[in-house]
């Protein structure tokens, strides 16, 4: 049976970071995947990685059909196309650990859905923080979050067990949407606790915008109204788990600027940690 995992990179102005990207990538355990670069602007990437002696014929390059549409947009031209029994997302500027594929599928077998822990980095790959550590364990749509309290673009599911489109729409959090649509045909997720993602902290998103900020919170705000209204068919424990933590989630964006000011250079995910932990008691 096929265990090929189709990779998809939305490229935007990528060159600085996308060659360390594709590496972690030619450098996987598993090799039994297709990396699907789709340039959202205009360039092209297979020409770069060529002359960067990272061409692969496993690599398939697409465009989003413009310039700027956006990584949603850029996600689901890839989606529209691959015919893989699985797929991961990685962005262009984030890194997969050497045997993240051959560890998630394995577990693909029981599950159609799974979860990693991440190293949260620096632009320079120093370590900051993990994120999601600990055992490997099934987790419920309702306990996902407060497990990965960070960003959800680590996920490896199985299409022929359920599938999704990212959305748009929403400038924020679609990470996160995508997921609860794989969730609607999963009723559980597999996670594991080693960290295999590296998910690089860009200095916009250590700042705390005005647009940014309104931006999450407007997000936050509309998967809790398409929760509540059972858009994605969730039963009423991981509705109320969902919102619980997004409802705290919204508080912290509120208040991280004033945190982040007193704190310069504070993750989001240090602020926020302290208050799930109190909701926990």
């Amino acid at each position: 049976m096929s265990h090929t995992v189709a990779i998809i990179t939305p490229a935007y102005k990528a060159q600085s970071t996308l060659t360390t990207t594709v590496r972690s990538v030619i450098e996987q355990s598993h090799a039994d995947w297709q990396h699907w670069i789709v340039a959202d602007d205009g360039f092209d990437y297979g020409a770069f990685l060529a002359e960067q002696g990272l061409n692969d014929p496993r690599q398939v390059f697409l465009t989003s059909g413009g310039v700027g549409r956006g990584a949603s947009v850029t996600r689901n031209v890839a989606l529209e196309k691959i015919d893989t029994p699985f797929a991961a997302i990685l962005d262009a500027d984030d890194r997969l650990k050497p045997n993240k594929l051959e560890l998630a599928v394995a577990e693909l077998d029981r599950h159609g859905i799974i979860t990693t822990a991440l190293d949260v980095m620096s632009e320079e790959f120093r370590h900051l923080r993990h994120v999601g550590a600990g055992p490997d364990r099934v987790l419920s749509p309702g306990e996902h979050k407060w497990v990965s309290l960070s960003m959800d673009a680590m996920v490896v599911w199985d299409r022929r067990r359920g599938d999704g489109r990212f959305d748009p729409d929403m400038s924020n959090m679609t990470d996160l949407e995508f997921l609860l649509q794989l969730y609607r045909t999963n009723p559980q997720s597999y996670h594991l606790g080693t960290p295999l993602h590296d998910y690089i902290k860009r200095d916009g998103s250590m700042s705390n915008a005005k647009d940014v900020t309104a931006g999450m919170i407007a997000s936050k705000r509309e998967i809790i109204a398409r929760l509540e209204a059972g858009h994605y068919g969730l039963s009423e424990q991981d509705v109320g788990g969902l919102v619980g933590f997004l409802n705290i989630s919204i508080l912290a964006e509120a208040g991280y600027g004033a945190a982040n000011a007193a704190r310069p250079g504070l993750l989001f995910e240090d602020h926020i940690e302290p208050m799930l932990s109190v909701a926990r008691r």
